[in-house]
């Protein structure tokens, strides 16, 4: 009885997977059928649906979905799961052709998909954990610099000129529009009377793929403000809990961008400026003095040290009105958590080492021995 069973289960296995195969054959039929009749107004409508449903949703789409694989979930589970995030079109469409390509090994785990991935696209990357999509180009914005710099390197990669990057990110529609897209992290902190350029600090230093020739400016500005939303939520928590915002904290860690000449320097010079802030100290730091004159100097002189400008931190104490260059995430994690230093000073030697002191009279022997001309 029990063999008789076992072979029940078996038999109804094999004929539902006969089934399976006779469905995956019905729609390669269809379409070769379709194809044939295109005459005709129905099979024309027939061949349009099952002929998107193979085709990505969104080429142009950069937007990267999230979606979790749970472990054991089966080709039902993978289609269902990819429709209703809208990566596909259709779950059984995608199920069959998975099958009819004899692809069913999908490993569990968190996948970062797009809207205009195609579905062997799809299916390898759930193989492999990997996407696999190849960027026409990809443009690389580095650590510390500021909207006109990053305007030059996106003119050099793309069309868009400087101007034009710029007028954009400077636009009162393009502020708006981008607070109401991302309030938690864009604020009215970027429309304060002494802010130079809103979106200052906003555009996160990564690399970037674009996957058209052309993206619009629209598309590259919200990209890399998305990054910079994707890289700071993690901090929201902490900084709600200090009752300190966004704009402050970008600001903060582009001063240490400026400042840090080795990755270890960020938490100490953190701990310069907040134990500054905390005796109501002026922070001194050269470049807001540079941001402030607009230009960029090997050498500041003492004269440079007194313009009257907002963002000038030899003349105002606290931070400037707002961030001075894009700041990396080491910066930024550089001031949630810095060094434990009663350090109230530092310079930079001729080899761009740091020396630190919380004395003034021997920041003036490190001046001396560090930066003198012998």
């Amino acid at each position: 009885m029990a063999n008789g069973s076992k072979k029940d289960v078996m038999f109804e296995r094999m004929r539902e997977k006969k089934k399976e195969v006779k469905v995956v054959r019905r729609i390669v039929l269809i379409i070769t059928l379709v194809t044939l009749l295109i005459g005709l107004i129905g099979g024309r409508s027939v061949y349009k649906y099952i002929t998107s449903a193979l085709q990505p949703i969104d080429p142009n789409s950069e937007e990267v979905i999230e979606v979790e694989i749970p472990i054991g979930s089966g080709l039902d589970t993978i289609s269902a799961k990819l429709a209703e995030q809208g990566i596909i079109k259709d779950a059984r469409i995608f199920k069959y052709y998975a099958k009819f390509n004899n692809e069913s090994q999908f490993q569990a785990g968190t996948y970062g998909l797009t809207k205009a991935m195609t579905l062997d696209e799809l299916i390898e990357s759930l193989k492999t954990g990997k996407v696999y999509r190849t960027p026409v180009f990809t443009i690389t914005i580095p650590e510390g610099l500021t909207l006109q710099q990053i305007a030059k390197i996106v003119a050099k990669h793309t069309g868009i000129s400087e101007d034009e990057f710029l007028a954009y990110v400077n636009d009162e529609a393009t502020i708006s529009m981008l607070i109401g897209k991302y309030p938690t992290i864009l604020t009215e902190d970027i429309r304060a009377e002494n802010i130079k350029y809103p979106l200052e600090g906003y555009l996160f230093p990564a690399t970037y793929p674009f996957y058209e020739e052309k993206p619009t400016v629209e598309t590259i500005v919200e990209t890399m403000v998305r990054a910079t939303a994707t890289t700071v939520t993690p901090f929201l928590d902490f900084l709600q809990k200090e009752e300190k915002s966004v704009h402050w904290l970008l600001t903060f860690a582009s001063l240490l961008e400026e400042e840090a000449t080795a990755q270890s320097d960020r938490e100490t010079i953190a701990s310069v400026f907040f134990n500054r802030l905390k005796i109501d100290m002026p922070l001194q730091t050269d470049p807001t003095v540079l941001y402030a004159l607009g230009k960029h100097k090997d050498r500041v002189l003492y004269a440079d040290l007194e313009v009257q400008d907002p963002y000038n931190t030899y003349v105002n104490k606290g931070l400037p009105p707002g961030p001075i260059a894009g700041a990396g995430k080491s910066s930024l994690e550089a001031v949630i958590d810095p060094a434990k230093t009663d350090y109230l000073y530092f310079l930079a030697d001729k080899q761009g080492v740091n020396h630190f002191t919380d004395s003034y009279d021997q920041h003036l022997k490190n001046r001396d021995l560090y930066l003198s001309g012998n």
